[in-house]
């Protein structure tokens, strides 16, 4: 039986409704939850695929306990910097604002994750949506010549730092630093998906200031309105999403009203370059306390 096959004998196309024609879709009907079949948790997987970020609606039963055994039915939780607690809080109230900028959850790990699932908990009456791109699209839409750069080119993922961060910041503390290819090969779909975001630091064997503008120009195609989708959130919503094909990032627009989202991650898999060739780890170590740069 083919992929498709088992989606449709297990979630009916009619419970799938399309968020944009690129990238997102809402499924009805199914109540999450640790217990489900093999078979639909396949089904949602293949989904993932296809359609890179799928949401589903009316899952308040789900509690934190609830979303990190349903997490575990797609794999291992990943090992993140910001704690130790499988399911990890992302609160206005305490300042996280890396959820504002584009980025992929911890590219700056060297098998960073491959599925995230984030909950809506308290969700703000205006604003406080996010966006995801898919990065696939993206890379079909860059001209050969640069498909070709970017094909070629490899960049560093640091934490801390970033492009985005003051080049005066103190850079103190261990750091966690990979060298990505800039196009993986993603190892379930075979697309070939771009691999950027506020982890880069630098592209290697390029200025910082060429290094630059190739990032705006490449991410330029990332965040064009034809490869994202916006999820307004209610409370008790579930996204779940393809890490390894997406960027995405919060909107900065409910003012001072809090808002709280919830979110495991499935450990991934060591990206790969066209040419075959592994991502390197430069630096692993961790700071026992960081700065919530990643939501």
């Amino acid at each position: 039986m083919s992929e498709m096959d088992l989606i449709d004998n297990v979630i009916p196309r009619r419970d799938v409704i399309k968020c944009t024609a690129r990238i997102g879709a809402e499924i009805r009907n199914v109540k999450l939850s640790a217990d489900l079949p093999d078979r639909t948790i396949a089904a949602i997987n293949g989904l993932v695929l296809e359609h890179k970020v799928v949401f589903f609606r009316d899952q308040g039963h789900l509690d934190d306990a609830g979303q990190e055994r349903f997490a575990l039915r797609f794999g291992k939780l990943s090992p993140y910097p910001e704690g130790t607690t499988p399911i990890y809080d992302i609160d206005t109230a305490r300042g996280d604002t890396g959820a504002y900028v584009w980025h992929i959850d911890w590219s700056c790990m060297d098998a960073y994750p491959k599925i995230a699932v984030l909950r809506g908990v308290t969700i703000p009456l205006v604003g406080g949506d996010t966006v995801w791109s898919n990065t696939a699209a993206a890379y079909l839409d860059l001209p050969l010549p640069l498909q070709r750069l970017a094909n070629e080119l490899w960049a560093v993922h640091s934490f801390p730092g970033s492009y985005l961060r003051s080049s005066t910041e103190p850079n103190t503390g261990p750091m966690i630093e990979t060298e990505h290819p800039v196009v993986r090969v993603h190892p379930e779909t075979g697309e070939r998906t771009l691999v950027l975001g506020v982890y880069v630091t630098r592209f290697v064997g390029i200025s910082k200031y060429d290094g630059q503008r190739l990032l705006d120009l490449f991410e330029s195609h990332v965040t064009a309105q034809e490869n994202t989708v916006r999820w307004k959130w209610k409370e008790g919503d579930i996204a779940i999403w393809d890490n390894r094909a997406t960027m995405h990032c919060a909107t900065k627009d409910c003012g001072d009203q809090r808002r709280v989202v919830r979110r495991a991650t499935i450990e991934g898999e060591v990206p790969v370059s066209v040419d075959g060739r592994y991502s390197v780890v430069r630096s692993k170590f961790i700071q026992s306390t960081v700065n919530n740069l990643d939501r």
